[in-house]
């Protein structure tokens, strides 16, 4: 398992911001994250 580095987690931290600053409710939210997760996974 790879460590993240405080720089990483940074980057991340602010993406998660910059999506529940563009929505207007929770549920919009759960949904753009779930969107870019199913985005990362590798394809099998």
């Amino acid at each position: 398992m790879e460590n993240m580095t405080d720089k990483q987690l940074g980057k991340i931290l602010k993406m998660v911001a910059m999506i529940l600053d563009g929505c207007e409710d929770l549920a919009e939210a759960k949904a753009k994250v779930a969107e870019l997760l199913e985005k990362e996974k590798p394809a099998e």
